[in-house]
């Protein structure tokens, strides 16, 4: 919403290489992108550290979260050096671009993600993606299905141990 809010105060007040945007506005929409910056860093921004850190398995954590780290170091380097040029191209517009991104972001983590509270990282992979409505299909099954082969034939997988 903030971003919504300083993009149609830059459209409606700044034209073409004018001064026309009163103190008082320059202010309220330095607050304006405060406001996102801080709700941001509160709420969906931790995200790209949180997600990964639950949705790898214990054995492929350390690699999944290096991997995610990069690409995520990637896309920061891209956005930053393609800011500038976006910002004299869209001029006031690279704010709605931007909050649309978050409105994609928003839902894009209310729906395909699953609520992970209270679930030991343990059980992850058991309890919350092999049971979840959209990633149950990447899932693989074949330790469950050579499980039940073994316990079929009087194979117990546990009795090697």
């Amino acid at each position: 919403m903030s971003q919504v809010v300083v993009a149609v105060i830059l459209g409606i007040k700044v034209k073409h290489h004018s001064d026309d945007l009163s103190k008082g506005l320059a202010i309220f929409v330095v607050i304006m992108v405060c406001t996102f910056v801080s709700s941001f860093a509160w709420s969906r921004g931790p995200l790209g550290w949180l997600i990964p850190s639950e949705t790898f398995s214990l054995e492929t954590r350390s690699a999944g979260q290096s991997v995610t780290v990069c690409v995520n170091l990637l896309f920061f380097f891209v956005i930053a050096q393609a800011f500038l040029s976006m910002l004299c191209t869209l001029k006031f517009g690279i704010f709605l671009f931007f909050s649309g991104w978050v409105l994609i972001m928003l839902i894009s983590i209310l729906f395909p993600i699953p609520k992970t509270k209270n679930i030991p990282i343990e059980e992850m992979t058991e309890r919350v993606w092999k049971q979840h409505w959209l990633w149950k299909k990447f899932m693989d099954d074949s330790d469950a299905k050579e499980k039940k082969i073994g316990h079929a034939n009087g194979f117990d997988p546990a009795s090697q141990l």
